[in-house]
């Protein structure tokens, strides 16, 4: 029973750090920072002004941004994920539906959990592949400050020859 209590607690907790972490990326573009996600409800809105100039790279971000999680599915599995867990604290402490309901409770909190990275997981990479593709034709470059699947310089020094 403890166990099960402390897999819930450390599911709670990594969910609101990686929460907390999408709302502080930023971009490095011109040696100037940019947030990527200026607002909660489009992320990646704040690259749009640079992407809008590689149209291949604006269908990766229109598809990052179409492809978000809806909020319903992650709320209905936690709802009843949890109203299994305690209702069996309702049920005879000696009965095997107590530790049934337990069990299903906490199977559909670890399938919410898992789903909704996985989700997140496959969604980030067209944010990254938007970025790919824009750096590959488009002057100036956009880094990640935050993030090392994409290769960002220690230092950003960029010169441009014009005749």
């Amino acid at each position: 029973m403890k166990h099960i209590l402390l897999t819930i607690f450390i599911l709670f907790s990594t969910t609101s750090i990686a929460n907390d972490e999408t709302c502080s990326r930023i971009a490095v573009i011109n040696q100037q920072e940019i947030l990527i996600d200026p607002s909660s409800s489009l992320k990646g809105e704040g690259l749009r002004y640079h992407l809008e100039k590689d149209k291949v790279a604006l269908t990766y971000l229109n598809d990052y941004q179409d492809a978000q999680e809806d909020i319903w599915r992650p709320a209905i599995m936690g709802t009843v994920g949890s109203g299994l867990i305690l209702s069996a604290f309702l049920t005879n402490p000696s009965s095997n539906t107590r530790r049934s309901l337990i069990a299903s409770g906490t199977v559909i909190l670890m399938l919410n959990y898992l789903l909704s990275k996985t989700i997140q997981t496959g969604n980030e990479e067209l944010l990254y592949r938007s970025i790919d593709e824009y750096n590959k034709r488009q002057e100036p470059k956009i880094y990640l400050k935050s993030d090392d699947q994409i290769n960002s310089p220690d230092v950003y020094i960029e010169k441009s020859w014009s005749f």
